[in-house]
């Protein structure tokens, strides 16, 4: 069983910054990727970054620039850094975890932005 706990969202102005925290937990034998999705209103979930097992790093496009993210294999932590938000970043941001095929997920953490 892998449990995956996100943590840092919240309220924040445009232009502002908020950092997501992902704790992975449970048996995991080995971590493909590790990563961020978010789901706004009405929209399918789609893919933020991702971290892969060889330290590569992928991001959306609407997000290079603006968005870090950062893993600790050791920790089974994954972390997001997000600065210079804009209102279209608002959503649900959820952790996920791919391990020989299976896909995990986090609960969610909602991240708005709004004056």
């Amino acid at each position: 069983q892998v449990h995956l706990v996100e943590s840092g969202g919240g309220l924040v102005q445009p232009g502002g910054s908020l950092r997501l925290s992902c704790a992975a937990s449970g048996t995991i034998f080995s971590i493909n990727t590790m990563g961020w999705f978010r789901q706004a209103p009405g929209k399918e979930r789609e893919l933020v970054a991702r971290t892969f097992s060889s330290a590569a790093t992928k991001y959306a496009d609407s997000v290079k620039g603006r968005f870090t993210i950062s893993r600790d294999n050791a920790k089974k932590t994954v972390l997001l850094e997000m600065n210079r938000l804009k209102p279209e970043d608002t959503a649900v941001y959820y952790c996920n975890l791919f391990s020989r095929g299976v896909d995990y997920w986090g609960q969610g953490t909602q991240v708005t932005v709004s004056s």
